[in-house]
């Protein structure tokens, strides 16, 4: 059963609105300037401001939720194919980040 009214409150500490912060741009430095995106484009763009913005609760809306959690998702799978298939060094970058993003898919953006 779905949740009707979902919070979209967030409280990030400074390790998290940092690896946000990466992912918006690597995202932005992806679709940018491509017209078929433009709703990624503009809502990972807001969820940078926000996250620059605020110190404090971050508040999204349902969009924004709708595409990190999507993307993050995408990524996790996307890097657990690419462990199975890289030597050493690649591997252990690889690990660190499907590690950060999977915590903080979990803890944050999880349905």
């Amino acid at each position: 059963m779905k949740k009707v009214l979902r919070n979209y409150n967030f409280d990030f500490d400074k390790n998290e609105r940092r690896i946000i912060n990466a992912f918006c741009k690597q995202v932005l430095k992806q679709v940018g300037g491509n017209s078929d995106h433009f709703r990624t484009e503009r809502a990972f763009t807001a969820i940078m401001d926000k996250l620059t913005k605020s110190d404090e609760t971050v508040k999204f809306t349902k969009e924004e939720f709708i595409h990190i959690s999507e993307q993050l998702k995408s990524n996790i799978r996307y890097l657990n194919e690419q462990v199975k298939k890289v030597w050493f060094f690649k591997k252990w970058i690889y690990k660190s980040l499907i590690s950060q993003y999977t915590l903080l898919y979990d803890n944050h953006f999880k349905d």
